[in-house]
């Protein structure tokens, strides 16, 4: 591919994985906002972030794997119209009804992460795939950061209605663009849609994540949280059975069990798990009013500012990864980022009484998460092989929200455990929270020592993902690589 369009290419993945992965962000400052406006109670509200996280994690691997049978790009396209139907929906939603509804729509966007990957693999030259993954990345890991800084003075100024107006064009236009310009993946897989391994996918992870994401309302011990645990665990196994016994497994699961697949997997899990609460809970500490013995009373805006540090960090060492991963191996950099996010929250839990000590804080933070970005993708991507890369790279992406609800749910616990008087959380809650992830982030970094070096042979599957009759060889042979790391 000519360098001008490879460029072109890149714009296009980067403007749409960055306006899902702050969407995902924009709307949870503006919750208190959306239930007033329609009138609606708290636990109705916060339907609107649990739909949008259902979608992306049913739909992020099923349209990964599709991806890989039926054309990239056409599927690329094809998700970004239905983002953009989502977001215009959203900006019209006369009703909180409506407006979840638009957010499941919006969640099938998950699907550009792993879609994204996939074409760069194909299209990219050899030597510019590592960089192109790792600045892609950086975008991934900025645009979470852009929602949070970006939704108070959004709200404040024109509205909350404008944080799906103003996606509404972008996207639209980056899927006129794609359609044009972005080269369709000459790699396919062989096979068909497992839609008996998607209905099962399904229901596992929506079993698993709505009693997380809904814990504090129905309550962890409630008949409904653990019959929902409970059959998310039957459903799991279920589903493992029959993709191994499938001619046409939807997630290949020799593939999830190589060892650089497994061990990135697992950090991902507990880094995610630390992020995402970071995400969650660090906004609402600096919003905390100072009466309650922390905190410093900020504003949705102040806030964001707060967080400004993480944003310019996170694109930062997202791109500077792809420089330094020739050089020092993308597991060194996975272990370095989840490090750096472990330090930053044990920092946080001793040193947050200025505003400064919290930026800085952010910033150590925002310095992990993109190399540890980065790094996971470019492990994924150089692990499978080119026509497992979307149903792969999509179940990382699951893996890394699964865990961010995990964490998020569990350090909820921490934090709302004790409230004082006024109803606000006591300053230790929040104290044992940060710990906790700084041991959640530490075990990702044990985890991403765990993960094969490449200098030495490893073994991976070769040749195609199926035979040539559409059926899944149990056996396959392998080739021994030596590549860097």
């Amino acid at each position: 591919m000519p360098r001008s369009y490879t460029r072109l290419t890149f714009t296009v993945l980067a403007t749409g994985a960055g306006v899902f992965s702050m969407l995902q962000s924009l709307i949870a400052p503006a919750l208190p906002t959306v239930q007033q406006a329609m009138d609606t109670s708290q636990s109705t509200a916060t339907w609107v972030m649990t739909a949008y996280l259902l979608s992306a994690s049913v739909f992020t691997p099923i349209l990964g794997r599709i991806g890989d049978l039926v054309g990239k790009k056409r599927t690329l396209v094809a998700v970004l119209l239905t983002l953009a139907a989502g977001c215009l929906l959203a900006a019209l939603a006369p009703s909180i009804g409506v407006l979840i509804v638009a957010r499941v729509v919006q969640g099938i966007g998950g699907a550009l992460l792993p879609l994204s990957f996939g074409i760069i693999r194909d299209e990219f030259a050899p030597g510019r795939v590592g960089p192109g993954i790792s600045n892609l990345s950086a975008v991934i890991a900025a645009g979470g950061g852009v929602g949070m800084v970006a939704a108070g003075p959004v709200v404040s100024t024109l509205g909350y209605r404008y944080l799906f107006w103003i996606p509404v064009g972008v996207v639209a236009a980056t899927a006129l663009v794609a359609q044009r310009f972005v080269p369709e993946s000459p790699r396919r897989a062989v096979g068909r849609v497992n839609w008996v391994g998607a209905v099962l996918l399904s229901g596992w992870l929506v079993a698993l994540l709505l009693p997380l994401s809904q814990a504090t309302s129905w309550g962890w011990t409630s008949p409904l949280s653990l019959g929902m645990f409970a059959a998310a665990v039957v459903l799991f196994a279920v589903w493992m059975r029959a993709e191994s016994c499938s001619r046409f497994p939807l997630i290949d699961l020799r593939v999830m069990r190589l060892r650089a697949v497994w061990t990135t997997n697992t950090a991902a899990l507990l880094f995610g798990a630390g992020m995402y609460a970071i995400w969650s809970f660090l906004p609402a500490f600096v919003q905390t009013p100072s009466s309650a013995g922390y905190g410093f009373g900020a504003s949705v805006t102040a806030a964001g500012l707060l967080m400004l540090p993480m944003l310019v960090a996170m694109f930062l060492s997202g791109v500077l990864s792809g420089r330094l991963e020739p050089l020092l191996g993308a597991r060194k950099l996975l272990t370095a980022g989840a490090g750096l996010g472990a330090l930053a929250c044990g920092l946080l839990a001793a040193w947050h009484d200025r505003p400064w000590q919290v930026a800085v804080v952010a910033g150590v933070f925002g310095l992990g998460t993109g190399l540890a970005f980065a790094s996971m993708a470019n492990l994924i991507v150089g692990s499978v092989p080119a026509e497992q890369t979307g149903a792969a790279t999509g179940m990382n992406a699951n893996v890394r929200t699964i865990g961010g609800s995990i964490g998020a749910a569990v350090t909820g616990v921490l934090v709302t455990g004790s409230l004082q008087p006024s109803g606000l959380p006591h300053a230790a809650g929040y104290t044992h929270g940060f710990v906790l992830l700084a041991l959640l982030c530490l075990g990702a970094a044990l985890a991403a020592l765990l993960v094969p070096a490449r200098r030495s042979g490893r073994t991976v599957l070769s040749g195609p993902a199926v035979g040539g009759d559409g059926s899944v060889p149990r056996e396959q042979p392998a080739v021994t690589t030596r590549t860097r790391d």
